[in-house]
């Protein structure tokens, strides 16, 4: 049954708190992977024990009450996870399991510490042959990722700071779609702190707990009241998972659908807002490996990311014909710790395994997530229509851009993936996203004078990953 609560254990941390849900590298995430930092501790503590050592006499009921101590903490762990998370159901699953599994260990180590206390007071050393190296594995393995948590716990002191939009046009009437996504969060909170008046479009009304002031929640646009500006982001998110049949249906429907009602109620508002922003992707030219494209280029090689963007834009531009400005956000590889692309590559390349992806010339038009809320800004202060590349000035091909992963973590980034088993692990869609890139450019918002906090690659890896490492 330890060795069950191990492989779980294992599988919970790896999957779901590093390469799921990124943990170590949410700033929300500080408290519980301290106290993720302490409970392992004890399990290590638990698991060398039951290999190797007796608690004799009255240190029985010591090794008692830090059994009992796990269970104190867990429930601790659940209170932190519920106000700073949403656990996806498979970890929620995981962690019955877990607690189903504990206390059934709890039960039969019972008779076990009762013949503990029969002993001599100490610690009586003892064997169960292989058992006790299975043991010992789990023990050095929880043992090293308790260090691993509490030291990662103290990366975060500070709350993130969230750049200020300063609007030109104070107190605007703001609703954002996609509000408690990765961009949606950043953009939110900058909109509430600068004083304007912001409506968020939910299914789930309990995620905008996490930001700080005045807010509308609504799950339903016939209880939207008038605003002056509409900002679209919300979409199934393309490197969530395999590109199924029902995954492709998703990608469609849950940006088409939401457009095509946002253009419907802006059809029938008595007060028209003035401008739509709505998402895109640089998705929308295709891929090229040698190719350079800016928002008035021809598209590159068609894949399904190109019909989903055009498809999106073309339903958002209906707007138009309501009076209303219509600009889309192009958006390249957004770079933040809090999800998204970088967030995936990262404990790969914490732990010496990153490197470049297939031929690591595909090229990666990335930006930083400071200057996506900053674009936001800037395309609503100028009252910008059309297409915007919402991407840094300098894109870096992918070997270019891992050299510079590795250096911002200390770390090397010579272990490359090979394109085949991307294609094997996660078919059409490391095709389209990982192994095809495009090379573009921001001429837009360069053009109208926009100036980026992060231009360079190295700069804006520095700013994310600084005193984090």
């Amino acid at each position: 049954m330890m060795t069950i609560q191990g492989c779980l254990g294992a599988f919970d941390t790896i999957y779901h708190h590093e390469f799921s849900e990124h943990l170590p590298w949410k700033a929300s995430a500080s408290k519980e992977l301290g106290i993720h930092g302490v409970r392992n501790f004890f399990y290590g503590l638990i698991f060398a024990s039951l290999g190797w050592v007796a608690w004799g006499g009255w240190l029985a009921w010591l090794f008692a009450a830090m059994l009992v101590g796990e269970v104190l903490l867990t429930l601790w762990d659940f209170v932190i996870e519920d106000q700073s998370r949403k656990l996806p159901a498979s970890e929620r699953i995981t962690h019955t399991i877990l607690a189903i599994n504990y206390g059934v260990i709890l039960c039969l180590l019972t008779p076990v510490l009762l013949g503990w206390a029969a002993m001599p007071t100490g610690f009586h050393l003892q064997s169960h042959g292989l058992w006790s190296w299975v043991m010992t594995l789990f023990a050095a393995g929880v043992s090293a990722w308790a260090v691993f948590d509490y030291l990662r716990s103290r990366r975060f002191r500070a709350p993130a700071k969230v750049p200020p939009l300063l609007l030109a046009h104070p107190n605007q009437r703001v609703l954002v779609t996609g509000g408690t996504g990765l961009i949606g969060s950043r953009l939110v909170q900058g909109l509430i702190d600068d004083g304007h008046e912001v409506s968020v479009l939910t299914r789930d009304k309990s995620k905008v707990a996490k930001f700080h002031g005045r807010l509308t929640a609504i799950d339903d646009l016939t209880q939207l009241r008038a605003v002056d500006v509409i900002i679209n982001l919300a979409g199934e998110s393309l490197s969530n998972g395999l590109w199924t049949k029902a995954k492709k249906r998703k990608l469609y429907s849950s940006r088409l659908d939401l457009t095509r009602d946002l253009v419907a109620w802006i059809a029938a508002a008595p007060e028209k807002p003035c401008h739509l922003i709505n998402a895109s992707a640089i998705g929308a030219y295709g891929h090229s490996d040698t190719l350079e494209f800016r928002e008035d280029s021809p598209p590159g090689e068609p894949d399904l990311a190109l019909d989903l963007c055009r498809q999106w834009e073309a339903v958002a531009q209906q707007a138009t014909q309501h009076g209303v400005k219509v600009a889309v956000l192009r958006l390249g590889i957004v770079l933040s710790l809090e999800g998204g692309a970088l967030a995936q590559m990262l404990f790969p390349f914490e732990f010496g395994g990153g490197g470049p992806m297939g031929s690591g010339r595909q090229w990666m038009s990335w930006i930083h997530i400071d200057d996506v809320v900053g674009l936001v800004g800037h395309l609503i202060d100028q009252g910008l229509e059309g297409p915007v590349n919402a991407v840094a000035p300098h894109p870096r091909q992918n070997r270019d851009f891992t050299r510079a992963l590795g250096r911002a973590m200390h770390r090397p980034a010579i272990m490359p993936l090979p394109g085949f088993a991307l294609k094997l692990l996660l078919g059409e869609m490391a095709e389209t996203i990982l192994l095809n890139g495009q090379k573009v450019l921001p001429a837009r918002a360069l053009a109208t004078g926009y100036a980026f906090r992060h231009p360079d690659l190295d700069g804006a890896l520095g700013d994310l990953l600084a005193g984090k490492m």
